[in-house]
């Protein structure tokens, strides 16, 4: 039997001239037995390893050891003392993986979306030709812009917004562009353009640009080219056969433009009239050409090449117009047809939002899209359409599957001409009542086209609708001098067409009290500075603790560092004519802002009475009023002066968006929650 034991105990190897390897075995003696020199074993052909089982002698004086036969290493593998930690670290290494990979799932999966760099901080809307004059000639200048981004970056702004600046004949300031590929001198070269976008780069802004695909400049090559009748240029623009009767032109319709008067116009060089929505001199492109939207899509993709970040697509209302060419119906039915020569006199219902209109500013947004591929890259885009109604206006987000733009500029606050809680509420809640869900908001209190907010509102105005701006939710979007108070000049004489309301609120940027408010040192500007510069300007506030420069700044900074300004809810809770009220919150944040907002005279709240648990005292986070030197207000009587505003707040944890009474008055655009265990956002809410 231990004969038969120690056979099977011996493992044959055929050797056939092949050679040994005995690598560096230990204890030799152990392993090795002596031969038979004779035997058929001992032969070169054949020879046995025997290993020793677990139960012989042997074994017994074997440690493990480097270079091991693998016969050995099974051996001691085997033992419970090896198997046991290594099936334990397996299993420990299987369960690791799962839990982790289930962990990163269930972060994304709760996980709220990032706001994008669009939805981060302020706008800041730059007329390039009233900001800085860098070159003497009166004229601002893409160099001046450069030269003033650190103060832009101490706005806490995160976005510069630059309106027009192509190759222009100054019709309309710039809107008449003759080359879209090009910049007009009097702005600089595209090296200067070039060098603009890295610098803003450099300060970790971004940029966004004008862009006015209706129309171009009579003098555009393309239109020189259609008025010729020249190959796929004929059809560029919108031309129709005009009648002559007795010298005078009879146009196809009775369509007007935006300044009055027919919107058609003879050219005496093709013999028909050509349609334009605004002045002659800025024929409409006809965008049922899929030549002219071939061009619009490759320049768009020209200047996303050259690193803008976004556009602002202006007048795409008027895109399209009705084919079949129909008349307008006046407004007032009985008014003589002559007499007709007032855009407001007629409903636009063939000239505006025509069917397929939409499909085109869509065709904008996959353009774009191609561009945002790259992370950190994504491309805005928003859309003008001042004067529409909010259910035209709300229609450029787009689809529930269909994106459009980012979202349409809202101008409401702008159209505000006199002071009153009504006004700024009504102007709230019907922008938030129609946004569809889960898009983002915008607000603004100034722009190119709109008088200044001082010469609409009045001075004592301006913190008070700073505070607004950057307290509501969504972007905030400043036009130039707005955080300093700069407001209309009086009169302007100039040698071009212009809309002489608008002409008023472009008027160069106040820096300091220096000659021509240290906007150019030339011997003259383009437009006269205002008035006022010697004390409204940047230098002079940023010296003074309590100016409407130094609240601007603290509230940007406030709005990019206080999650529930940047991601909470808004509940609205009073209005009338003399003040606005409301509250932002975010769950999982224990505490409340109060905005409160005076537009009418001295007045007393008892905010008491709108929310029944608010403690009797709350701090005060700002305050318009540099004279309030109070840390905290009795909520049961808050006094507030003409144009102040507080923002307060307080400790609960009875959220009102939660409470039956507010609902419906509570909005979120992009709802969130906060842990303050795990210091994250989160969607469970």
């Amino acid at each position: 039997m231990a004969e038969e034991k120690s056979k099977r105990d011996c493992i044959g190897m055929n050797m056939k001239g092949g050679l040994t390897n005995n690598g560096f075995v230990q204890n030799e003696d152990v392993l090795e037995k002596d031969l038979d020199p004779g035997s058929a074993a001992n032969s070169p052909q054949y020879s046995t390893a025997c290993i020793l089982g677990p139960e012989e002698p042997g074994w017994r004086d074997i440690q493990p050891y480097a270079g091991m036969p693998k016969e050995v290493l099974f051996h001691f593998s085997g033992q419970a003392r090896y198997r046991l930690p290594r099936e334990i670290l397996f299993w420990l290494t299987v369960a690791s993986v799962l839990v982790l990979t289930g962990a990163t799932i269930a972060i994304i999966a709760v996980s709220p979306k990032c706001l994008d760099w669009w939805q981060e901080g302020p706008m800041y809307q730059i007329y390039p030709r009233s900001f800085k004059d860098s070159n003497e000639d009166g004229n601002g200048d893409l160099k001046g812009i450069q030269d003033k981004l650190d103060y832009i970056t101490t706005l806490n702004t995160k976005t510069v917004w630059i309106t027009s600046f192509y190759k222009s004949s100054l019709k309309d300031f710039r809107h008449g562009v003759e080359n879209f590929r090009d910049i007009d001198p009097i702005f600089g070269t595209m090296k200067d353009f070039e060098d603009l976008v890295a610098a803003i780069h450099d300060k970790g802004l971004k940029l966004i640009i004008d862009f006015i695909p209706n129309h171009t400049s009579d003098k555009h090559d393309w239109f020189q080219l259609s008025r010729n009748r020249t190959g796929k240029y004929a059809d560029y623009y919108i031309w129709q056969n005009c009648l002559h009767e007795n010298g005078t032109v009879i146009p196809p319709n009775n369509w007007l433009s935006v300044y009055g008067n027919s919107s058609w116009h003879l050219d005496e060089v093709r013999k028909q009239c050509y349609f334009h929505q605004f002045t002659k001199e800025q024929p409409d492109l006809n965008f049922r050409s899929p030549d002219v939207q071939e061009e619009i899509k490759e320049i768009i993709q020209f200047w996303l090449a050259k690193g803008v970040d976004g556009f602002s697509f202006e007048s795409v209302k008027f895109l399209l117009e009705a084919q079949h060419l129909r008349d307008e119906a006046q407004v007032n039915a009985t008014q003589i047809l002559g007499t007709v020569t007032n855009y407001s006199q007629l409903y636009h219902d063939f000239t505006t939002t025509q069917v397929g209109m939409h499909d085109i500013v869509r065709s904008f947004r996959q353009t774009m899209d191609q561009h945002s591929s790259e992370p950190g890259r994504y491309r805005f885009m928003g859309t003008e359409a001042y004067g529409d109604t909010i259910d035209r206006t709300m229609m450029y987000y787009g689809l529930p599957f269909v994106q459009e733009a980012d979202f349409p500029f809202n101008d409401f606050l702008t159209r505000l001409d006199t002071p009153s809680g009504n006004g700024v509420f009504q102007a709230i809640t019907s922008w938030m009542e129609h946004m569809p869900e889960g898009k983002w908001p915008n607000w603004m209190i100034g722009g190119p086209d709109r008088a200044r907010l001082t010469s609409r509102l009045g001075k004592e105005y301006v913190n008070i609708m700073n505070m607004l701006l950057f307290t509501l939710p969504g972007t905030p979007i400043t036009y130039y001098g707005e955080e300093i108070g700069m407001g209309n000049i009086l009169a302007a004489n100039l040698n071009e067409s212009y809309n002489v309301d608008t002409l008023l609120s472009k008027s160069p940027m106040q820096w300091d009290n220096s000659s021509n408010a240290g906007f150019s040192e030339g011997s003259h500007t383009w437009l006269p500075t205002s008035s006022d510069y010697h004390t409204v300007n940047v230098d002079v506030q940023e010296t003074q603790s309590t100016s409407a420069l130094k609240l601007y700044q603290e509230l940007s900074l406030l709005r990019v560092n206080e999650l529930l300004l940047s991601r909470g809810w808004f509940c609205y809770l009073r209005a009338d004519n003399h003040s606005v009220v409301y509250t932002r919150e975010l769950d999982g944040i224990d505490r409340i802002l109060l905005v409160l907002l005076n537009f009418g005279a001295s007045s007393q709240l008892n905010v008491k009475e709108m929310i029944s648990n608010i403690p009797s005292r709350a701090r005060i986070r700002l305050s318009t009023n540099s004279a309030n030197k109070e840390s905290e207000v009795n909520t049961h009587a808050i006094n507030l002066d003409k144009g102040e505003g507080l923002l307060l707040e307080y400790d609960t944890k009875e959220l009102l968006h939660h409470q039956p009474e507010f609902s419906g008055r509570c909005f979120v655009s992009s709802r969130a929650c906060y842990s303050s265990v795990l210091n994250v956002l989160h969607s469970l809410c």
